[in-house]
């Protein structure tokens, strides 16, 4: 395998997903903090608890004692971090993949001094990392909007979030970059077009632009919010290295008929854009041309393009889950600007959550973002949500985790030996914790167990899953040995 010896192999969460502790240490609320739970049987009626809307949130605050708001809980590494940090160490960990909560620091994001406790905790937690020889990857923003800048400005579709963001994100680098070497602005930042609240903590139905210019002066805000805080750690901490995150889509045409290879490339163009503003510096003219045809009128922040262009990333880093076929049949064509796709591809195998399961998608992914950007690239997620729980043994037996993570493990050596520069590969959901798409505890992604369930009960203790020892091995051998492990 060719993985280069200073490959960071590892593991990733999210603090809305995992942290809990929500009002413990003077933390404020976040917008997640407002996502309620529904069950499968609610979702399959159309319910999801990330399409917020005016009148539902203002039922949940009318209710909020009564519903049930799973990532409030998470699986608790506010008060288990040392407990967890010394699984990921026995896994043999070099990188940890973490986000800090913005609300944990900045309660409602607009004082000007932040929380001493939550200086204080990230503080314990990177010191607990480096003592077990972790480097910690850090998301400075995972979704995670502090909720009473959703309310007072309608998250970012306000230009006062740049200069909120930016105070935030200054204290950031200049309170740990002795700590943190890598860090990462935003969180698929491209989710804002599918799930605006979620992304971008605003609801559009309160907004007086359409709902694409909405999103889409929000995300022109992300961008340039980002943009200033990379140059400033290029300034100010030059020993950083600062990454954007997106949500990978590898698309294929259906079928060899022009017209499909279009829709493909069109999608690819869609799905790329936000790296091409982060890495290149510059809206694309085709997005230019896609306002145009679509009568986007963005409001642009004074100066922006000379703040682009001094603010791209040292590095890609993406989500990778699936890929989709598509096609430019009318009656089959779905939304470019859709992330999960309807249409099936006949060559793959599906999880039981419909995503297909496509190894040979990360290597061509990597390839067209190292021969597109030609900077390093990160797999900062990737993995496969299962419903499971241990046996009568107390086991959780998992070879289709192993498969599947063997097998996109054996892409990225593919990559590499392809001439990719790949610095790391954190799967996600390291350990169990709150599903980001379903709200949920019943879609697994971990290596390490945690007894909890979607309504909270649960003793939150740890186990360990066949997959964690496999891992183990993985890491020992950087990426030499991917056979079948059994107890």
């Amino acid at each position: 395998m060719p993985f280069p010896q200073n490959f960071l192999w590892g593991g990733a969460t999210s603090a809305a997903q995992y942290e809990g502790a929500f009002d413990a240490g003077g933390r404020g609320k976040s917008h997640m903090d407002y996502i309620r739970y529904f069950t499968p049987a609610e979702r399959a009626q159309g319910k999801n608890g990330h399409n917020v809307t005016p009148e539902m949130l203002e039922e949940l605050l009318a209710h909020e004692d009564e519903i049930n708001f799973p990532y409030r809980r998470g699986t608790d590494f506010y008060h288990r971090y040392r407990e967890d940090i010394a699984l990921f160490a026995e896994m043999g960990f070099k990188c940890f993949r973490m986000s800090i909560s913005w609300s944990r620091l900045f309660p409602t994001g607009e004082e000007t001094e932040p929380a001493a406790d939550g200086v204080r905790f990230y503080h314990d937690v990177f010191r607990e990392l480096h003592a077990h020889g972790i480097e910690p990857l850090v998301t400075m923003v995972h979704y995670e909007v502090p909720f009473a800048l959703t309310q007072k400005y309608n998250g970012w579709e306000s230009p006062k979030l740049i200069e909120l963001f930016c105070r935030y994100t200054k204290f950031l680098i200049d309170e740990y970059a002795d700590e943190v070497t890598y860090w990462l602005t935003f969180n698929e930042i491209n989710m804002i077009w599918n799930r605006p609240y979620l992304g971008g903590g605003m609801l559009v139905d309160r907004s007086e632009r359409d709902r694409l210019t909405c999103i889409h002066q929000a995300l022109h805000h992300q961008f340039v919010a980002s943009a200033l805080t990379v140059a400033y750690a290029h300034e100010h901490a030059p020993q950083c290295k600062v990454g954007n995150m997106f949500a990978r889509l590898q698309t294929y045409p259906m079928t060899c008929n022009p017209g499909d290879v279009l829709e493909s490339l069109e999608n690819d163009n869609l799905n790329l854009f936000y790296c091409d503003v982060m890495a290149k510096g510059a809206y694309p003219q085709r997005m230019r041309n896609y306002y145009r045809d679509h009568a986007v009128e963005i409001d642009w922040v004074p100066g922006y393009e000379e703040i682009l262009r001094k603010g791209t990333v040292d590095f890609i880093s993406f989500s990778y889950y699936f890929s989709a076929p598509v096609t430019c049949d009318p009656e089959k064509r779905e939304r470019p600007e859709l992330f999960t796709k309807k249409l099936r591809n006949p060559y793959l195998e599906y999880s039981e959550w419909g995503w297909s399961i496509d190894p040979t998608g990360l290597r061509v992914t990597l390839n067209v973002l190292w021969d597109r950007y030609g900077i390093p690239c990160f797999i900062s997620e990737n993995g496969i949500g299962v419903d499971e729980a241990p046996d009568a043994d107390g086991r959780v037996r998992d070879p289709y985790r192993m498969s599947y993570l063997r097998a996109h493990i054996e892409a990225i050596a593919g990559a590499i030996d392809d001439g990719v520069d790949v610095m790391g590969y954190t799967p996600w959901g390291c350990i169990d914790l709150v599903s980001c798409g379903t709200v949920e505890m019943r879609k697994r992604y971990g290596f390490i167990y945690v007894d909890a369930d979607d309504e909270g009960r649960g003793t939150y203790d740890r186990s360990r899953k066949d997959s964690f020892y496999w891992y183990q091995r993985v890491i020992a051998t950087n990426g030499a040995d991917l056979s079948d492990w059994e107890k």
